[in-house]
């Protein structure tokens, strides 16, 4: 295995402390009372190996690793899913995981540092790929679980390890962007160009044409497109899906990875404020008093309309979102539909 970073002492030396007093503490959780970003921490662990920023040959190594649990998370939910990686690509910044059960969107050019955390060190039991953005915020992890080769995720590290290793620096979080006051967005034209849409992925590629931040767009366009629901509408959804054995998508992301969930979820088990999905290959962790805003959203399309429930916290990011199990090419499950638009009666 290649060298390993240097580690800061004194950060590790407060991380150390820390993890005295409060043992279950999370690495992401330390980091924000350590006000630093989590990829520091991980950074003084013994056995942590640099990765060098190559995330093609990293996506593609991943396909050789046989089973795997992803993980994607966002301030208030976290998504995780047992499976293999397969038929991967990346075009430019943006890469694609397209497997039946690890489904994944990659912005790659927010991918600054990447990690091999050896087995037994905080937050990885049994060894785990990371990668963070240049403030050093999770993106995506990967963790070896009970059936992944032993060794698997070791070699893709002594692969792709930097060389030389070096001291880690994060930049500076930058500040979110105040979206435009409604007044100058045309909101006319973008109830036009909603009713418009012909595919779910021009949707973003309109709000950049308006440029309308996401719930704002909701609130100009109108009742008969977005209706805002009361607390509790994901959770409903979900317990509603799981009594009928309605499959369903499941997404969460942040600005690195969107990661997907299709099929059933069936075992729900609220804990406090978590809200949790705790299947064999799908976990889903969701603080539900992180949730500000809840949307039904209706988008045309060629196939008809595709609804979702979206659900952001009060800085307006996006926490989850739900759609019924479709391809392109088919129409909306009419069961879905029913179950979405019953949160907002």
């Amino acid at each position: 295995m290649p060298d390993t970073l240097p580690p800061s002492e004194d950060l590790a030396a407060r991380w150390a402390r820390l993890r005295e007093e409060e043992p279950g503490l999370r690495v992401r959780d330390a980091a924000l009372r350590l006000a630093t970003g989590e990829a520091a921490l991980v950074a003084t662990l013994p056995g942590a190996v640099a990765l060098r920023p190559d995330w093609e040959a990293l996506l593609r190594a991943l396909t050789g690793a046989g089973e795997v649990m992803a993980l994607t998370r966002n301030a208030h939910c976290v998504h995780e899913r047992h499976g293999r990686y397969r038929e991967v690509s990346v075009n430019g910044q943006m890469g694609l995981v397209l497997g039946e059960d690890i489904d994944l969107r990659l912005f790659l050019a927010r991918w600054a540092h990447g990690f091999f955390v050896p087995a037994g060190q905080p937050g990885s039991p049994r060894g785990s790929l990371q990668i963070f953005d240049a403030a050093g915020t999770a993106m995506h992890k990967v963790f070896a679980t009970e059936a992944t080769p032993e060794g698997a995720l070791e070699r893709i590290a002594a692969d792709l390890a930097a060389a030389p290793a070096a001291p880690l620096r994060l930049a500076p979080r930058p500040a979110p962007a105040a979206p435009r006051p409604d007044a100058e967005i045309d909101g006319a034209g973008l109830r036009a160009a909603w009713a418009a849409l012909r595919d779910t992925h021009d949707f973003f590629p309109m709000l950049r044409r308006f440029g309308a931040e996401r719930r704002q767009a909701f609130r100009l366009a109108g009742e008969a497109f977005a209706q805002r629901l009361a607390p509790g509408a994901i959770e409903r959804a979900l317990h509603g899906a799981a009594a009928t054995r309605l499959p369903i998508m499941v997404f969460v992301g942040n600005p690195g990875c969107i990661q997907i969930h299709t099929g059933r979820v069936e075992r729900l088990l609220p804990r406090g404020p978590w809200f949790n999905v705790m299947d064999p290959d799908f976990n889903l962790h969701l603080h539900s008093p992180g949730l500000a805003e809840i949307w039904l959203v209706r988008k045309p399309t060629e196939d008809g309309v595709v609804t979702s429930l979206e659900a952001f916290d009060a800085e307006g990011e996006l926490a989850i979102m739900l759609f019924g199990k479709r391809k392109p090419g088919e129409a909306e499950d009419p069961a879905w539909r029913a179950l979405a638009e019953e949160q907002a009666r």
